[in-house]
């Protein structure tokens, strides 16, 4: 009975891991200039906090937290992400995926990096 238990937590725990940390294969990169607004909606799922702070023209502003309430809000056609860490776009990724939503690519834009750009510094964003 109790050997039953701890594989359970085991399990438990690994499929956290995975869920969070495991990257997602299939999504790609892109840098936001390079995108075509016409064919990909931008989601950014930063926290409010940290978005406000770096708005990304043609985004809709939706953070995780609020994406399962506001799901309807997502057009269904491909997805393109702004997120703030990999943790982020993992968590993201296999979200909407779940949902039923292409999502082709992310942005990975580093909230120290928008602090620099509030003191008159250039905003750079990373793979």
């Amino acid at each position: 009975m109790i050997l039953f238990f701890l594989i359970g937590i085991v399990i438990t725990f690994i499929f956290f891991l995975y869920e969070r940390y495991f990257p997602v294969f299939g999504v790609n990169c892109i840098n936001c200039k390079d995108l075509d607004l016409d064919k990909i909606n931008i989601i950014d799922i930063r926290d409010f906090n940290d978005s406000y702070k770096n708005l990304i023209e043609g985004a809709t502003n939706m953070p995780f937290a609020y994406l399962k309430r506001n799901l309807n809000q997502v057009p269904n056609s491909d997805v393109h992400l702004i997120v703030s860490s990999t943790l982020e776009k993992n968590i993201g990724t296999r979200y909407l995926r779940r949902m039923g939503f292409p999502v082709v690519g992310y942005t990975i834009i580093n909230h120290s990096k928008v602090l620099l750009k509030e003191n008159g510094l250039n905003i750079e964003t990373y793979c």
